[in-house]
């Protein structure tokens, strides 16, 4: 076994060469890794939220809600349509799971589907809400105030950002690599590997946004809490790259490693990549038979020590120098900063699409990574310049809604 010199585009790969059993799971290894980074930003979210309450820097939320209501019929309606689909979908992938499990995308986005299976588990969940909302009805729908901590949002949030940052990491990377996406517009749509991670901060970032104002949670301590977070998802996610082989890698490296560094860390050919890219490996089978014809740069894994880097920088300053009270934001504009220096960096060896700009070229990751740099120190400057302003929009204070209910506390 030599698990970290090989690609592995499914989990049962990694699983074969860990374990020597082959296990079909519907897993892809990027897919893996990307789900863990959100997991692990979402973790990290709630633990700078708390501290930060903890300091009583942030309020508790207050939201007036309508308790005791019945079922709606929207709310039925949205339910049997959801739920139908997971079983059009569910039945077929029981009967065909060798199929489903060696190339699920290709599966789950073609027209076959159970109508049977599809009417029966959505009647269920249909017939399941209504009686669990006629359970819980009262003879008169009563209003109350829910009180509930801003960390108690996170999962909300995660899940908003999560979508929305996808979407946009996605739409980046077809915008970046327009020639693959014509020629093959329904399979890079949808495929479940190569996403733009400016991208999918971009759009997430500004989907969060609305978000936030529209529970009234405090922006300037978000972004602060979210910034080490967002650097230890990045991290994560790159070690998916580096291990299914996902075309996230650098430029040719012919020279031989110097004698302290390992020949896998100096210049690798990634066997089995998911992108299938290379050459024909000889007596492979299976779907992922390519080796690049000669070793790059393994930029993803640089990449993955860079961010945990900023990842630790970002801790210490929060934790040492108590940057999220005395510089609210601040933090951000630090981290917005080292991430477009650690993406400039990088993209002087990484393989990537050339622009042509003003004369110049440059890829979509420099714009990005300059616009960063710019934006991080501007930030930096505005929350020093107007640490007074932002010191006084940051003090904590609780809206409780000016309507007489109860007060119920969320768990």
């Amino acid at each position: 076994m030599n698990f970290i010199l090989l690609s592995y585009p499914t989990i049962s790969d990694a699983l074969a060469d860990l374990i020597g059993i082959y296990i079909p799971l519907p897993i892809q290894t990027y897919g893996f890794f990307v789900a863990l980074a959100f997991v692990t930003a979402g973790i990290i979210i709630t633990h700078e939220y708390k501290i930060r309450e903890k300091a009583g820097l942030m309020p508790p939320i207050y939201k007036v809600e309508e308790i005791g209501k019945p079922a709606t019929k929207s709310e039925l309606i949205w339910t049997f349509v959801i739920a139908f689909l997971i079983g059009f979908k569910l039945i077929d992938i029981i009967k065909n799971y060798n199929e489903f499990a060696s190339n699920p995308q290709q599966l789950l986005l073609s027209p076959r589907g159970s109508l049977w299976g599809g009417l029966l588990i959505g009647i269920a969940a249909t017939a399941y809400n209504w009686y669990d909302k006629n359970k819980q009805k009262l003879p008169k729908p009563k209003t109350v105030i829910v009180k509930a901590m801003p960390h108690q949002f996170t999962g909300n949030l995660m899940v908003l950002v999560g979508i929305t940052g996808l979407f946009g990491a996605k739409i980046f990377h077809n915008l970046e690599n327009f020639d693959r996406f014509l020629a093959d517009p329904i399979g890079e749509l949808f495929s479940f590997s190569g996403l733009t991670f400016f991208g999918g901060l971009i759009v997430g970032g500004v989907a969060g946004n609305i978000y936030l104002k529209k529970n009234n949670i405090n922006i300037y301590h978000t972004i602060d809490s979210s910034s080490p977070a967002i650097a230890a998802g990045y991290a994560v996610g790159r070690i998916g790259c580096a291990v299914s082989g996902d075309g996230c890698w650098g430029i040719p490296n012919p020279s031989p490693a110097p004698s302290f560094i390992p020949n896998w860390l100096w210049s690798y050919n990634y066997p089995h990549n998911v992108v299938n890219d290379g050459i024909k490996i000889a007596d492979c089978a299976g779907q992922h038979c390519r080796v690049l014809p000669e070793g790059v740069f393994p930029t993803s894994i640089y990449e993955t020590l860079m961010m945990a880097t900023i990842f630790v920088i970002l801790i210490i300053l929060r934790k040492k120098i108590n940057f999220h009270i005395k510089f609210p934001g601040m933090l951000f504009g630090i981290y917005l900063a080292l991430q477009g220096i650690e993406r400039m960096t990088i993209e002087q060896i990484r393989v990537n699409n050339k622009f042509n700009l003003l004369g110049l070229q440059v890829t979509q990751a420099e714009i990005i990574a300059t616009l960063l740099i710019i934006s991080g120190l501007t930030i930096i400057y505005l929350t020093y310049k107007f640490n007074d302003k932002i010191k006084e929009k940051c003090k904590p204070v609780e809206k409780i809604p000016n309507i007489k209910a109860d007060i119920i506390t969320k768990e």
